[in-house]
C-alpha cells in the first residue's frame, strides 16, 4: 500500500469507534491525516466538547510533524520542556504533545497519523492503536 485511502481511513476510524464504545469511553473525537498533513477523515461522537477536534487534529498533526506517536512527544516534552515549547511556538500551537497520536505505518511506509481526543490520552491512544491494527496496518505510538 502507498498511501492511505479513504476507504482504510473509514476502516481505523471504525475500528476506533468500536474499542471506544465496547470500553465505555468518553466521546470521542478521532482525525485521521495521510502522510501529507490532510485531513482524510474526521467523526465526533455525540456528546464531545467543544476543542475536541481541534485536540485530535493537533495530535495527529504533531505527530506527523516531528516523526513520532504523541507519547513520544510528551516524554520529550517532560525531559526537553523548552524544546517542546519553541516548536509549538514555530508550529503556531499546532502541536498537541500528549498521548493519543499515532503514527499509521505499512511496514516502513509511512502513510499518515491519528488522533483521538475525548478520555483520557492513555485512553484515546487505546482507540487509535485499535483502529489502525484492525486495518491490519502498524501503529507507532512512540
Amino acid at each position: 500500500m502507498a498511501s492511505l485511502t479513504l476507504d482504510i481511513a473509514r476502516k481505523i476510524l471504525d475500528a476506533a469507534l468500536a474499542k471506544a464504545v465496547e470500553k465505555k469511553f468518553k466521546p470521542l473525537v478521532i482525525t485521521i491525516l495521510d502522510a501529507r498533513g490532510a485531513v482524510k477523515v474526521t467523526a465526533a461522537q455525540d456528546g464531545t466538547s467543544l476543542m475536541r477536534a481541534e485536540i485530535a487534529h493537533g495530535k495527529a498533526w504533531g505527530a506527523l510533524a516531528m516523526g513520532m506517536g504523541s507519547r513520544a512527544l510528551f516524554q520529550r516534552a517532560q525531559e526537553q520542556a523548552y524544546f517542546i515549547d519553541a516548536v509549538n511556538t514555530i508550529a503556531q500551537g499546532r502541536l498537541i504533545p500528549v498521548p493519543g497520536g499515532v503514527l499509521i505505518q505499512d511496514g516502513g511506509t509511512l502513510l499518515g497519523a491519528i488522533g483521538v481526543s475525548g478520555d483520557t490520552s492513555d485512553n484515546d491512544e487505546i482507540c487509535a492503536i485499535a483502529g489502525i491494527e484492525a486495518a491490519g496496518l502498524k501503529a507507532n505510538p512512540g
